[in-house]
């Protein structure tokens, strides 16, 4: 791979975002360190970044937004002169998931605008202007195959994202553009752990026949093996991540 290779990595700002940012700025990527809100960990993202040698910017983009998804690209383009490489990361979960029948309007508009429309957005601008040969990996959830009750909304959304996902690589023929998914399972983010009880982390750990959670360098791992050479002949899938859960 060349070291001129560039990466926009959306919703990068923590957790296995900033883990797969910061791999692929390790593997020689320039890396776009996107961002919703919070400019200081974005921040050090970049900061990360720099001390081990590599070279990335922060920009802030609501990915649920169109206009802000173009700003995205052109600050990406700007800086680094094209795109090879979108990871769509970006996606929300709320801390509370009810059952479908107690989900609130707001709760559902979230979910589907950043994690449907979101994804839409980047993907119908990677389709015009990202290179020849570029690759695309979007973020799912161990969820669609799990179908654990409360979380009915959130999996519909990543469903989708996988539908979209598989039938996207097709319409790309001829641009040489692959497009895959990952599917993780539990994962030992700050965000994931917190208000959960130490007994509900540990029974959670026991389920995958691996017995323990996922950390974001796995994740973030299996993203840089989807958009390396060694995986070349993959397209259109969706890889779980989840230590055999499901």
């Amino acid at each position: 791979m060349k070291a001129t290779q560039v990466a926009i990595v959306t919703g990068a700002s923590r957790g296995i975002g900033a883990e797969i940012a910061k791999h692929l700025a390790r593997d020689g990527y320039q890396v776009v360190v996107n961002y919703a809100s919070n400019a200081a960990e974005a921040d050090k993202v970049v900061q990360d970044i720099a001390v081990a040698g590599g070279k990335s910017i922060a920009i802030k983009a609501n990915v649920a937004d169109a206009a802000e998804v173009a700003a995205l690209f052109d600050a990406a383009e700007k800086a680094f002169g094209k795109i090879d490489v979108l990871v769509n990361n970006a996606g929300v979960m709320p801390s509370h998931l009810p059952v479908l029948a107690d989900t609130d309007d707001k709760a559902f508009d979230n979910m589907v605008a950043i994690n449907i429309k979101g994804t839409f957005n980047t993907l119908r601008l990677a389709a015009k202007r990202m290179e020849q040969g570029g690759r695309i990996v979007n973020l799912s959830t161990s969820i669609v195959g799990t179908t654990l009750p409360g979380y009915s909304v959130y999996g519909a959304t990543k469903a989708a994202v996988e539908t979209m996902s598989q039938i996207f690589a097709k319409e790309l023929r001829g641009r040489a553009i692959r497009v895959n998914v990952v599917a993780p399972g539990p994962i030992a983010t700050e965000l994931f752990l917190a208000g959960k009880t130490p007994e509900r982390i540990e029974a959670l750990s026991k389920m995958p026949p691996l017995e323990r959670l996922g950390q974001p360098d796995d994740v973030a791992k299996t993203v840089s093996f989807l958009v390396g050479e060694q995986s070349g002949w993959v397209n259109g899938q969706v890889l779980r991540v989840n230590g055999g859960l499901v």
